[in-house]
């Protein structure tokens, strides 16, 4: 089996001002959507309409930051620990404690994409097309940097498993290293298989119907690697909190994707 490295979380030290890996791996995440943001701008549609430049990728950032951020905290407040925070509510503005939910972030990123498509007087599906292909990547900038943490490891695995890995803090026993998993299938699986999609003529709202169906399915499936949170526990039907998250992003996505086919039809 493997033990996971003891990598400092600090990646740089400048004086009092310390430079953590996992902050790296969100401008990682940031420096990517720009980028890929610029290349979506060459492609169809978004080539044939001029109301699309490199200052709305600027704006729609800046306004995903916030939303990821308010939204990640928030989530998880309430989708994890509502009781908890209940009762210390100052204990919510302490982010230097942890304590992020994707699907609270992604609340918060379609929050200011509304904000973002009803300042711009842009169709908000157009909106959502655009930046879904550009977002896979930053998550698997942010599973990385789990990794680098050595936090939300695996469930149990068989000691015969070659990949099987012993976590500091999570006991003797090998586990599964669900953060490279969701690292492969959110992350890099999931941007490839969109970003071709993408690359082809859809209906408007199809490309982030497929996100979501997409990150939902691969979510759901990685769940069943991951350790669910300790004061939570696996819930009804045996599944995790993630993975009943998730079921809405499922069933939403794929009701999203076939009411813009029937909508264009």
């Amino acid at each position: 089996m493997l033990i996971h490295p003891q990598i400092d979380p600090v990646a740089l030290q400048l004086g009092p001002l310390a430079v953590h890996w996992y902050g790296l791996t969100y401008l990682a995440a940031f420096g990517l959507f720009y980028g890929l943001g610029t290349h979506r701008l060459q492609h169809l549609p978004f080539a044939r309409l001029p109301e699309w430049t490199r200052r709305d990728i600027e704006d729609i950032l800046f306004l995903g930051v916030l939303g990821v951020i308010l939204g990640g905290r928030i989530g998880y407040c309430l989708f994890y620990k509502p009781g908890y925070y209940a009762m210390h509510p100052l204990e919510i503005f302490a982010v230097w404690q942890g304590g992020m939910s994707f699907h609270g972030g992604m609340l918060g990123v379609i929050a200011a994409m509304v904000w973002f498509a009803v300042s711009r007087q842009r169709p908000f599906l157009q909106v959502m097309d655009f930046v879904a292909p550009c977002v896979p990547t930053g998550l698997a900038a942010g599973r990385v940097g789990n990794f680098i943490n050595g936090e939300l490891w695996g469930r149990v695995a068989d000691p015969s498993l070659p990949w099987a890995m012993l976590f500091r803090g999570a006991g003797d026993l090998p586990r599964h290293p669900s953060q490279i998993y969701q690292f492969l299938m959110e992350g890099l699986l999931l941007f490839v298989l969109l970003w071709l999609y993408a690359r082809k003529p859809r209906q408007q709202g199809q490309v982030a119907a497929a996100f979501l169906f997409g990150y939902g399915v691969f979510r759901f499936a990685a769940e069943f690697f991951r350790e669910p949170d300790a004061h939570l526990g696996l819930l009804s039907l045996g599944m995790s909190m993630g993975q009943w998250l998730c079921v809405p992003m499922i069933v939403g996505g794929a009701l999203l994707w076939l009411w813009c086919g029937r909508r264009a039809a």
